[in-house]
């Protein structure tokens, strides 16, 4: 559930005192983008790297992006002191207002800015997954960004849901393992790390990212490589990397049960990542002082 006070445009509002309005082309058709930050102490983790993210994205879609990194940084930041988030998450929100016919007009900006925040959404360690064929489109020319237009995967992981599921694993056309709904996925084996390459279709997660820096500082080797099905199921763990938590261990895949040691390589990479997340947040409090 997202907090009261919202970030719009250039106010941070109540919500019922924030229009949206049908005449929004890009709220209608889903012609937008969106990131999610995890917040810790205050502080948005990472930002630097959803914001490139952001920009690349709109530099694909030819999204305008009037705001800059550090204008958005300020507003974030008032949101999550408006709402007194200490541990949760937030969600950066870019609307193309002026695209196709279907359009009102009445004044508005080219680009809608919202920014919400909310408490820190729970997940069942280990996680559940369920299989989802076709759930990707990895020749997709927009397959890699993150839009608005999340039909898909919020459909995909309602329907898991339903089913008892906590996640769902999305598989390209190719029958190749791409990512989850919301989480990179990886795959252990003999003390290496897979993870799919970015052709498969999966999202370049923020988490997947910092992964590829400090794992192999720790002797944890990490390598991209196509997965199937197969080698999920005979890998020695697998776990997922949602923004709004850490690392999660999976149990089970569509019916197969999935090892999940006790002394896990997915523990192991929790806690360096619970390191990485409490230096980057020591980082940011002592330059704001």
């Amino acid at each position: 559930m997202i907090h009261r006070n919202i970030f719009h445009n250039e106010s941070l509002l109540p919500i019922e005192k924030v229009r949206l309005s049908p005449g929004q082309a890009g709220l209608i058709c889903g012609f937008g983008l969106f990131t999610t930050l995890r917040i810790a102490r205050g502080e948005a983790f990472a930002y630097e790297r959803h914001w490139r993210r952001l920009e690349k994205d709109a530099a694909t879609t030819h999204l305008p992006m009037p705001y800059t990194a550090a204008k958005v940084r300020v507003h974030l930041h008032e949101a999550i002191r408006g709402n007194r988030v200490s541990e949760g998450c937030a969600r950066i929100y870019l609307v193309h207002n002026n695209v196709g016919f279907w359009q009102s007009d009445e004044p508005r900006p080219d680009l809608d800015l919202i920014i919400t925040t909310a408490d820190m959404p729970e997940y069942r360690q280990p996680a559940r997954l369920a299989l989802r064929e076709h759930g990707r489109h990895a020749a997709s020319a927009l397959c890699t960004v993150k839009t608005i237009s999340w039909l898909d995967n919020v459909w995909s992981i309602s329907e898991a849901t339903r089913e008892g599921f906590d996640e769902v694993v999305l598989l390209n056309e190719r029958g190749e393992v791409a990512e989850c709904t919301s989480a990179n996925i990886f795959a252990v084996k003999e003390g290496k790390i897979f993870t799919p390459p970015l052709n498969s279709g999966c999202l370049e997660g923020v988490t997947r990212g910092i992964l590829f820096e400090i794992a192999p500082e720790a002797g944890l080797p990490l390598l991209q490589q196509t997965l199937r099905p197969e080698d999920l199921y005979s890998a020695d763990e697998v776990f997922i990397t949602p923004t709004n938590r850490n690392v999660i261990s999976v149990a089970e895949i569509g019916g197969h049960a999935v090892p999940t040691p006790s002394n896990s390589v997915a523990r192991r990479l929790n806690d360096l990542f619970a390191a990485y997340v409490a230096e980057y947040v020591d980082r940011r409090l002592a330059a704001t002082r």
